[in-house]
Protein backbone atom coordinates (compact mmCIF):
# COMPACT_ATOMS: atom_id res chain seq x y z
CA UNK A 1 0.00 0.00 0.00
CA UNK A 2 1.50 3.39 -0.99
CA UNK A 3 1.66 6.39 1.39
CA UNK A 4 -1.42 8.14 -0.05
CA UNK A 5 -3.52 5.01 0.22
CA UNK A 6 -2.29 4.42 3.77
CA UNK A 7 -3.25 7.98 4.76
CA UNK A 8 -6.74 7.54 3.34
CA UNK A 9 -7.13 4.18 5.03
CA UNK A 10 -6.07 5.59 8.38
CA UNK A 11 -8.42 8.54 8.00
CA UNK A 12 -11.44 6.37 7.30
CA UNK A 13 -10.65 4.23 10.34
CA UNK A 14 -11.29 7.12 12.73
CA UNK A 15 -14.59 8.95 13.39
CA UNK A 16 -15.08 12.22 11.52
CA UNK A 17 -15.34 15.30 13.75
CA UNK A 18 -18.92 16.36 14.20
CA UNK A 19 -18.48 19.85 12.79
CA UNK A 20 -16.32 19.02 9.75
CA UNK A 21 -19.18 18.43 7.33
CA UNK A 22 -21.17 21.53 8.24
CA UNK A 23 -22.27 24.22 5.84
CA UNK A 24 -19.61 26.90 5.66
CA UNK A 25 -19.57 29.92 3.33
CA UNK A 26 -17.13 29.55 0.45
CA UNK A 27 -14.79 32.42 1.32
CA UNK A 28 -11.03 32.85 1.25
CA UNK A 29 -10.47 29.58 -0.57
CA UNK A 30 -7.88 29.06 -3.34
CA UNK A 31 -9.20 28.48 -6.86
CA UNK A 32 -8.10 24.86 -6.66
CA UNK A 33 -7.85 22.99 -3.38
CA UNK A 34 -4.90 20.63 -2.87
CA UNK A 35 -5.77 16.94 -2.98
CA UNK A 36 -6.95 15.28 0.22
CA UNK A 37 -5.68 14.54 2.76
CA UNK A 38 -3.68 17.66 3.66
CA UNK A 39 -0.93 17.43 6.24
CA UNK A 40 -0.58 20.08 8.95
CA UNK A 41 2.31 21.52 6.94
CA UNK A 42 0.02 21.82 3.90
CA UNK A 43 -2.67 23.51 6.00
CA UNK A 44 -0.21 25.94 7.58
CA UNK A 45 1.24 26.92 4.21
CA UNK A 46 -2.21 27.30 2.64
CA UNK A 47 -3.30 29.90 5.21
CA UNK A 48 0.06 31.41 6.10
CA UNK A 49 -0.11 30.39 9.76
CA UNK A 50 2.11 28.38 12.08
CA UNK A 51 1.56 24.85 13.33
CA UNK A 52 1.07 26.35 16.78
CA UNK A 53 -1.82 28.48 15.48
CA UNK A 54 -3.52 25.40 14.06
CA UNK A 55 -3.02 23.56 17.37
CA UNK A 56 -4.53 26.54 19.20
CA UNK A 57 -7.57 26.62 16.90
CA UNK A 58 -8.08 22.90 17.48
CA UNK A 59 -7.84 23.37 21.26
CA UNK A 60 -10.54 26.04 21.01
CA UNK A 61 -12.74 23.80 18.85
CA UNK A 62 -12.63 26.11 15.83
CA UNK A 63 -11.24 23.42 13.52
CA UNK A 64 -10.51 19.73 13.78
CA UNK A 65 -8.15 17.22 12.26
CA UNK A 66 -8.03 13.48 11.92
CA UNK A 67 -5.09 11.19 12.53
CA UNK A 68 -3.06 9.20 10.06
CA UNK A 69 -0.84 7.41 12.52
CA UNK A 70 0.83 10.18 14.51
CA UNK A 71 0.17 12.76 11.79
CA UNK A 72 -2.61 15.36 11.75
CA UNK A 73 -4.44 15.42 8.43
CA UNK A 74 -7.26 17.55 7.06
CA UNK A 75 -9.97 17.19 4.43
CA UNK A 76 -11.58 19.80 2.21
CA UNK A 77 -14.37 20.37 4.77
CA UNK A 78 -11.68 21.26 7.31
CA UNK A 79 -10.04 23.63 4.80
CA UNK A 80 -13.37 25.37 4.18
CA UNK A 81 -13.92 25.79 7.90
CA UNK A 82 -10.38 27.07 8.41
CA UNK A 83 -10.94 29.63 5.64
CA UNK A 84 -13.87 31.06 7.61
CA UNK A 85 -11.86 31.12 10.85
CA UNK A 86 -8.87 32.75 9.15
CA UNK A 87 -10.98 35.44 7.47
CA UNK A 88 -12.78 36.26 10.72
CA UNK A 89 -9.51 36.48 12.66
CA UNK A 90 -8.07 38.82 10.02
CA UNK A 91 -11.11 41.00 10.57
CA UNK A 92 -10.29 41.17 14.28
CA UNK A 93 -13.12 38.91 15.43
CA UNK A 94 -12.38 37.51 18.91
CA UNK A 95 -11.92 33.76 19.25
CA UNK A 96 -14.84 33.53 21.68
CA UNK A 97 -17.17 35.17 19.16
CA UNK A 98 -16.00 32.79 16.42
CA UNK A 99 -16.61 29.86 18.78
CA UNK A 100 -20.19 30.98 19.41
CA UNK A 101 -20.79 31.68 15.73
CA UNK A 102 -19.50 28.30 14.55
CA UNK A 103 -21.45 26.53 17.28
CA UNK A 104 -24.65 28.19 16.11
CA UNK A 105 -23.83 27.45 12.46
CA UNK A 106 -23.21 23.79 13.31
CA UNK A 107 -26.73 23.65 14.75
CA UNK A 108 -28.30 25.35 11.72
CA UNK A 109 -30.83 23.18 9.90
CA UNK A 110 -30.08 24.59 6.44
CA UNK A 111 -27.22 26.35 4.62
CA UNK A 112 -29.42 29.44 4.47
CA UNK A 113 -29.74 29.53 8.26
CA UNK A 114 -25.98 29.08 8.61
CA UNK A 115 -25.38 31.95 6.17
CA UNK A 116 -27.77 34.16 8.13
CA UNK A 117 -25.91 33.43 11.39
CA UNK A 118 -22.60 34.22 9.69
CA UNK A 119 -23.91 37.50 8.29
CA UNK A 120 -25.51 38.56 11.58
CA UNK A 121 -22.22 37.94 13.41
CA UNK A 122 -20.28 39.98 10.85
CA UNK A 123 -22.76 42.85 11.06
CA UNK A 124 -22.52 42.83 14.86
CA UNK A 125 -18.71 42.89 14.77
CA UNK A 126 -18.72 45.69 12.19
CA UNK A 127 -21.07 47.69 14.43
CA UNK A 128 -18.69 47.26 17.37
CA UNK A 129 -15.68 48.29 15.28
CA UNK A 130 -17.53 51.36 14.02
CA UNK A 131 -18.41 52.32 17.57
CA UNK A 132 -14.78 51.86 18.55
CA UNK A 133 -13.60 54.11 15.73
CA UNK A 134 -16.13 56.75 16.71
CA UNK A 135 -14.92 56.57 20.32
CA UNK A 136 -11.29 56.95 19.26
CA UNK A 137 -12.26 59.87 17.02
CA UNK A 138 -13.97 61.65 19.92
CA UNK A 139 -11.04 60.97 22.22
CA UNK A 140 -8.56 62.26 19.65
CA UNK A 141 -10.65 65.38 19.15
CA UNK A 142 -10.76 65.96 22.92
CA UNK A 143 -6.97 65.61 23.13
CA UNK A 144 -6.61 68.01 20.20
CA UNK A 145 -8.87 70.50 21.98
CA UNK A 146 -6.85 70.18 25.16
CA UNK A 147 -3.60 70.69 23.28
CA UNK A 148 -4.96 73.84 21.68
CA UNK A 149 -5.99 75.13 25.12
CA UNK A 150 -2.60 74.38 26.67
CA UNK A 151 -0.60 75.57 23.64
CA UNK A 152 -2.76 78.18 21.86
CA UNK A 153 -0.52 78.40 18.84
CA UNK A 154 -0.51 74.62 18.32
CA UNK A 155 -0.48 74.16 14.50
CA UNK A 156 -3.54 72.78 12.77
CA UNK A 157 -3.62 69.18 11.62
CA UNK A 158 -3.35 70.06 7.94
CA UNK A 159 -0.17 72.07 8.71
CA UNK A 160 1.56 69.35 10.71
CA UNK A 161 1.07 66.52 8.25
CA UNK A 162 2.24 66.61 4.64
CA UNK A 163 -0.38 65.83 2.00
CA UNK A 164 -0.72 62.11 1.37
CA UNK A 165 -0.43 60.68 -2.11
CA UNK A 166 -3.37 58.89 -3.71
CA UNK A 167 -1.59 55.57 -3.09
CA UNK A 168 -1.11 56.42 0.59
CA UNK A 169 -4.78 57.44 0.90
CA UNK A 170 -5.81 54.08 -0.62
CA UNK A 171 -3.52 52.28 1.82
CA UNK A 172 -5.01 54.30 4.70
CA UNK A 173 -8.55 53.33 3.66
CA UNK A 174 -7.55 49.65 3.58
CA UNK A 175 -6.00 50.03 7.03
CA UNK A 176 -9.26 51.56 8.28
CA UNK A 177 -11.17 48.61 6.78
CA UNK A 178 -9.01 46.25 8.83
CA UNK A 179 -7.16 44.64 5.92
CA UNK A 180 -4.01 42.73 6.81
CA UNK A 181 -0.59 43.54 5.37
CA UNK A 182 -0.95 40.52 3.08
CA UNK A 183 -4.26 41.77 1.66
CA UNK A 184 -2.91 45.29 1.19
CA UNK A 185 0.05 43.77 -0.65
CA UNK A 186 -2.29 41.80 -2.89
CA UNK A 187 -4.39 44.90 -3.64
CA UNK A 188 -1.32 46.85 -4.77
CA UNK A 189 0.36 43.83 -6.40
CA UNK A 190 3.44 44.30 -4.20
CA UNK A 191 5.25 42.14 -1.66
CA UNK A 192 4.15 42.04 2.00
CA UNK A 193 7.45 43.72 2.94
CA UNK A 194 6.71 46.60 0.55
CA UNK A 195 3.15 46.84 1.90
CA UNK A 196 4.46 46.92 5.47
CA UNK A 197 6.87 49.72 4.53
CA UNK A 198 4.03 51.65 2.85
CA UNK A 199 1.84 51.36 5.95
CA UNK A 200 4.68 52.50 8.20
CA UNK A 201 5.27 55.51 5.91
CA UNK A 202 1.59 56.46 6.18
CA UNK A 203 1.68 56.15 9.97
CA UNK A 204 4.84 58.26 10.15
CA UNK A 205 3.52 60.94 7.81
CA UNK A 206 0.46 61.32 10.02
CA UNK A 207 2.65 61.62 13.10
CA UNK A 208 0.99 58.57 14.64
CA UNK A 209 2.40 55.78 16.77
CA UNK A 210 0.45 52.88 15.28
CA UNK A 211 -2.29 51.89 12.85
CA UNK A 212 -5.20 52.73 15.16
CA UNK A 213 -3.86 56.19 15.94
CA UNK A 214 -3.19 56.95 12.28
CA UNK A 215 -6.78 55.97 11.40
CA UNK A 216 -8.12 58.21 14.17
CA UNK A 217 -6.01 61.16 12.98
CA UNK A 218 -7.08 60.58 9.39
CA UNK A 219 -10.74 60.58 10.44
CA UNK A 220 -10.30 63.85 12.34
CA UNK A 221 -8.44 65.41 9.40
CA UNK A 222 -11.17 64.27 7.00
CA UNK A 223 -8.75 62.20 4.93
CA UNK A 224 -11.10 59.21 5.23
CA UNK A 225 -14.66 58.79 6.44
CA UNK A 226 -16.28 56.23 8.69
Amino acid sequence: MDDAARLNADRTSEPKALHSARKMPQIGLPDRLPPEPLTIADMAELFGVTHRTLHFYEEKGLISSERAGAMRVYGHDDVTRMAVVSACREGGMPVAVIQDMLGAMDEAATPEQADAIFRDTLVSCKRELTAGISTIRRQMQQIENLLNQVVPDHPAADETHPALTEREIQCLKMMADGLSIERIAAAFAITPLEADALEKDVIARLGAANRSQSIAKALIAGLISD
